[in-house]
């Protein structure tokens, strides 16, 4: 069995404060051991159920934040910036079974922790051929497009919500309950890891709870910017057009294409938008 595992931040076991998400924030580098901690949690349980490789990427900013000295070291990290597929990095069609751990709510969630799609706060909303999408669809979406099912989702309650909603009774393990934005009922990260190792090991020895979201070509993606000028810069990229003075469409026969494009156009909205609190 060849395990692919995506690991986001926001979704992590102990974790509320947008500090603890950016390097150099009061906080982050022992956000970056939880982190660690809840992926070894479901990387061990990935080789106790019988996996032969396990590839971990760190899909969280930078992609600089999973401690490679702590990483469980039977499996391969990817990490940096800039990773063209970003949080699907690494995954391809040989691949028997996906898992996302660390995962967040999308933009505009109800109690979702740190709730938000892709960029703190440059993206108001992201539509994927007319439904409303957050980083757990889009990502269970590029799997689905390379025949790979998702296996587990961790995160915050709203997380795991939506994780059901998009991909019917799939594994999920709530490792805290938002009281709002940036508060959350947390279950303490010891046991937050127990409980991740334990549901992946049971997701894994039951293949039939696997879910593959297949969505038909082509691919529409619709994203509403909190700025004119994002949305200006991004239609300037072949193949994108402008839907309303915010909103920038693309449609497109190959996923892999909305992945890249939403890394593209995030520099781009990065470098003119991002200024104050990263989720402001």
């Amino acid at each position: 069995m060849k395990v692919f595992l995506s690991v986001d931040m926001e979704g992590i076991s102990g974790l509320t404060d947008p500090e603890e998400m950016r390097a150099g924030g009061r906080g982050y580098e022992r956000g970056c051991e939880l982190m660690t901690g809840d992926a070894n949690a479901a990387i061990r349980a990935a080789f106790d159920a019988g996996a032969e490789r396990v590839v971990v990427t760190d899909s969280h900013g930078s992609g600089k934040n999973l401690r490679a000295d702590l990483i469980d070291e039977r499996c391969t990290l990817v990490r940096g910036p800039y990773k063209p597929m970003r949080m699907g990095e690494g995954l391809d069609p040989s691949f028997d079974v996906a898992l996302y751990v660390g995962y967040h709510a999308r933009a505009g969630a109800p109690r979702g922790v740190l709730n938000h799609t892709w960029m703190g706060r440059e993206i108001q909303n992201v539509h994927l051929n007319g439904d409303v999408a957050g980083e757990i669809r889009l990502m269970a979406a590029y799997a689905g497009s390379l025949g790979v099912p998702v296996g587990l989702v961790a995160g915050d309650e709203a997380a795991c919500e939506e994780a059901r909603d998009v991909l019917g009774g799939v594994e999920t393990v709530a490792v805290k309950t938002g009281r709002d934005r940036y508060a959350a009922e947390l279950i303490p990260p010891a046991r937050a890891q127990a409980l991740i190792y334990e549901r992946t090991l049971r997701a894994l020895h039951n293949p039939e709870g696997w879910h593959r979201l297949t969505i038909p070509a082509p691919y529409t993606l619709r994203v509403e910017w909190n700025s004119t000028s994002i949305a200006q810069s991004c239609s300037l990229i072949p193949g994108v057009k402008l839907a309303d003075p915010r909103t920038t469409e693309f449609t497109t026969s190959d996923y892999s294409d909305v992945v890249g494009l939403l890394g593209v156009c995030a520099t781009l909205a990065g470098d003119i938008g991002c200024t104050g609190r990263q989720y402001g």
